[in-house]
């Protein structure tokens, strides 16, 4: 029904910055929130940041102040910026949509297949 495909991940060092990007596709009528989580090695999945259709942003703590999150309406996109990264941000990182399609008339989670960050020297 629908897929999301992440892009911009690899490898960077300390103090970098990497754009992460999140193309929805399929049966979509309309996309509601739209966030990014990551999982650590031997962590659980976390959330990192999550934006309403409206433009509205919340994040994680440990991101505050260096990653923004943003959308494209026109094209089904969320992006993640990420500035001054840390060995701490190294993860896979998830991009997930609430997505109402023309089959279902309310929103339903769909998940990426995660990209992998890595932040070392």
């Amino acid at each position: 029904q629908v897929q999301l495909v992440e892009s911009g991940g690899g490898l960077v060092q300390p103090g970098g910055s990497l754009r992460l990007s999140c193309a929805a596709s399929g049966s979509i009528f309309s996309i509601y929130d739209l966030g990014w989580h990551r999982q650590a090695p031997g962590k659980q999945r976390e959330l990192v940041a999550v934006i309403t259709r409206a433009g509205s942003t919340n994040y994680a703590d440990s991101v505050k102040g260096r990653f923004t999150i943003s959308r494209d309406n026109t094209k089904n996109t969320v992006y993640l910026q990420m500035n001054s990264l840390k060995p701490e941000d190294t993860a896979v990182y998830y991009c997930n949509a609430d997505v109402v399609t023309y089959s279902r008339s309310f929103p339903r989670a769909y998940w990426g297949q995660g990209t992998q960050v890595t932040v070392s020297s």
